[in-house]
């Protein structure tokens, strides 16, 4: 393993049995917070297993390689804080315990003590979100949009090849993996009526998108991130599902951008894969032109190759027995600003960016239809139907529908990295208050 990249070697194995096909090889050792006795405890996952990483700091089996209480918090913001150098030298630690032949401290002892079957670990939200930004990134995506909200006019506005467009949303609103989604209430309006009426959104939609999480040290107040210095300031990538109400969306967004369609709920996945995992994965962006302004340029690779999809699984498909269905697949490579170039422009004004913020990537589409990243791309706001085993056909989210967002990596000469998934059902929108009736 490099020590300065982070990087392991492909070709090292653990002996930890599965782990070379499973996603969740010695090369990826993702972070996350697993509930263990009733308490959270800072984890990793490797094979068909959840490593207690909380039990083996508590047991002297981290050692020296860096402060143990950041293993004890019940969350992985004490670590993040650490930044990037506590984060390397926790990676490079777990692969000498994990890697075959290598220090016996953890292989030794009882299994039980420290290992947890993956299938039936309770994932909890791994880190606190600290702020929550959301950008618009695809170029694809955009104009798909401009083309639906704005049918008359340039789908792409002239300021959107210049900087990475973004909007602050909720960071209150973020929960983990399987929770429970509720429709919004909210104002709405048909073009045909005088008047917007409030009820439960009718074109309640998702949003596959990838999000980064910054580490520590934060910048201080006025001195920007430089783009050369961003990626050692973001600790790792998770899936990010932006539930938005569309018809709450575009009655509202106009003049200052997304607010309540969007701030209701936000899901992100339980493992945050970390940056250095993916490194072989890294991979050239489309062109920008014109030439971004300097403070933006970068020479490097850009992207990341990441697969991702959308399933879908009605209520009456579970009752059924039916498994969720593929209704798009995409890739993060295509992402016109790279997530270096986020979080420079985000703080190119000297805004500050805390261990644990949360930067989206805003919705990942291709330029055909079967990669759009969004219903409302995808039924292009409903004109066109998507057909679901056993007759069932969506436009958007009906009650009961359950959405899994799932991302990997594959290269050759790298065992294939799973980014996990990120699931929600959604739930009948909450009765409305006292004295108002939906129109």
């Amino acid at each position: 393993m490099s020590a300065a990249s982070g990087l392991v070697d492909p070709d090292l194995r653990s002996w930890v049995a599965g782990e070379r096909d499973s996603g969740r090889s010695l090369q990826a050792l993702p972070l996350g917070v697993v509930e263990r006795d009733g308490a959270a405890h800072v984890c990793t996952a490797i094979g068909g297993f959840v490593l207690d990483l909380h039990r083996a700091a508590v047991e002297g089996v981290i050692g020296d390689a860096l402060d143990a209480r950041l293993l004890e918090a019940p969350t992985l913001n004490p670590l993040l804080a650490a930044g990037t150098p506590a984060l390397r030298a926790l990676r490079a630690r777990l692969v000498e315990l994990l890697k075959e032949g290598g220090d016996p401290a953890l292989r030794s002892r009882d299994q039980n003590v420290f290992f947890i079957p993956y299938e039936s670990a309770h994932m909890r939200m791994p880190f606190t979100v600290g702020d929550y930004v959301d950008f618009y990134a695809s170029r694809e995506h955009a104009t798909n949009l401009g083309r639906i909200f704005r049918p008359d006019g340039e789908p792409l506005l002239p300021n959107w090849v210049w900087i990475p467009i973004g909007y602050h949303g909720r960071a209150g609103t973020v929960v983990p993996d399987g929770t429970p989604i509720r429709r919004p209430n909210g104002q709405r309006k048909d073009p045909r009526a005088d008047a917007p009426e409030f009820g439960p959104s009718r074109m309640l939609d998702v949003e596959l998108e990838v999000g980064f999480v910054t580490c520590g040290p934060a910048n201080p107040l006025g001195e920007p991130i430089p783009l050369e210095r961003a990626r050692e300031q973001i600790a790792g990538l998770v899936l990010v599902n932006d539930w938005s109400a569309r018809d709450i969306q575009s009655w509202e967004y106009q003049p200052l951008g997304p607010f309540l369609g969007k701030s209701f709920a936000t899901t992100i996945s339980p493992w945050l894969v970390p940056l250095d995992a993916l490194e072989p994965f890294r991979a050239d962006g489309p062109p920008q032109d014109p030439q971004p302004l300097p403070y933006l340029r970068e020479s490097e690779p850009r992207g990341y190759d990441i697969r991702l999809e959308i399933a879908l699984r009605t209520a009456a498909m579970r009752e059924r027995g039916i498994p969720p269905e593929v209704v798009a697949r995409t890739n993060f490579r295509g992402m016109y600003w790279s997530i270096a170039q986020m979080l420079a422009h985000a703080t190119s004004n000297g805004a500050i960016a805390r261990p644990g913020d949360l930067f989206a990537s805003g919705t990942v589409s291709g330029s055909e239809p079967g990669t759009y990243g969004s219903l409302i791309e995808l039924t292009w706001r409903g004109t066109y139907a998507i057909e679901l085993p056993g007759g069932e056909r969506r436009t958007f989210l009906e009650d009961g529908d359950e959405v899994i967002l799932r991302g990997c990596c594959e290269r050759d000469g790298w065992p294939r990295l799973d980014l996990g998934s990120c699931r929600g059902v959604v739930l009948p929108a909450p009765p409305l208050p006292d004295g108002i009736a939906e129109a």
